[in-house]
């Protein structure tokens, strides 16, 4: 099966249950629909979120909508073990033994009401990891059809080396925003780029909206100046920001309001000058860049 490209800009569903809006079948079934309109048809899922339920809400919208699976991408993330009331788990850990990671993707194919994913990242590394036995795993996935593509989240250059030494790794989700500069200095995005790896990142505005720090009040500023030059709102130009790299990052937003997601999609658009770019490193840092 050819894999379909992934949306520019991907839906996160992370809060769509229980950990956040709540959404009912048809809420979440309109807000597919209103995803898809304005060209975001990639949707990131983990099987933690909501406790374990919010791919299996999520699938009974899809199982029921008239929506086509051709016509979107599924990822989904496995390994972290979370207590829950609905699993026999006593203590957050971590799980990547062969018979889990097969279990944990049939297990997201089952709740999405999908037969295959198109990509399955190992959502957070573990010192126990054992390269030959993911590599086992995802094997038989990959030649049953179940899953397209693999990838890891969060995973550090060497880590994600250490599994590269039995299968390629072809995406990492990472945390990177205005506000979390790290991967561009600590050369995470120059190795993936070097290693043919896309990222993807979480917490796209980052703690822009959510603090009101020395940092998140600099950065808002010129935001304000700018937004105004390019007509746009705060949160599109901190994705232009994201896009501009060229590392061809893919951000995952978390907002399940149509509204700001349509505005979203403009930052697609944006080009921001060299200068202004430049700008929001400054404004993240409060100095001068090096």
């Amino acid at each position: 099966m050819t894999q379909t490209p992934f949306s520019k800009i991907i839906a996160g569903t992370m809060t769509w249950g229980i950990w956040g809006k709540k959404l009912d079948k048809n809420q979440i079934t309109d807000l597919m629909n209103s995803c898809i309109e304005i060209g975001i048809t990639t949707f990131d899922h983990a099987d933690i979120y909501g406790g374990y339920t919010t791919e299996a809400d999520f699938g009974n919208a899809f199982g029921e909508s008239q929506i086509k699976r051709k016509d979107i991408q599924l990822i989904s993330k496995c390994g972290i073990q979370l207590p829950t009331a609905n699993r026999n788990t006593k203590i957050h850990h971590y799980n990547y033994s062969k018979s889990h990671i097969i279990w944990s993707a049939e297990n997201s194919l089952k709740n999405l009401k999908t037969d295959y994913l198109d990509l399955f990242l190992l959502h957070r590394p573990s010192p126990l990891m054992q390269a030959d036995e993911i590599a086992e795993a995802i094997e038989k996935l990959k030649t049953d059809g179940k899953i397209l593509d693999v990838g890891v989240s969060n995973f550090t250059p060497s880590q994600t080396d250490l599994i590269q030494t039995k299968t390629k790794i072809n995406y990492n989700q990472i945390e990177f925003s205005v506000t979390h500069l790290e991967p561009m200095l600590d050369g995470s995005l120059d190795y993936m780029q070097l290693n043919k790896i896309r990222p993807m990142c979480w917490s796209p505005m980052g703690s822009v909206f959510k603090k009101a720090d020395d940092k998140s009040i600099r950065i808002k500023k010129l935001a304000d100046q700018l937004s105004l030059k390019y007509n746009v709102e705060i949160d599109v130009l901190l994705l232009a920001w994201i896009l501009k790299h060229p590392a061809g990052i893919l951000p995952v937003f978390g907002t399940a309001d149509k509204s700001r997601i349509t505005n979203l999609m403009k930052a697609i658009e944006v080009q921001l000058e060299l200068e202004d770019w430049f700008s929001f490193w400054t404004a993240s840092t409060g100095n001068p860049i090096p």
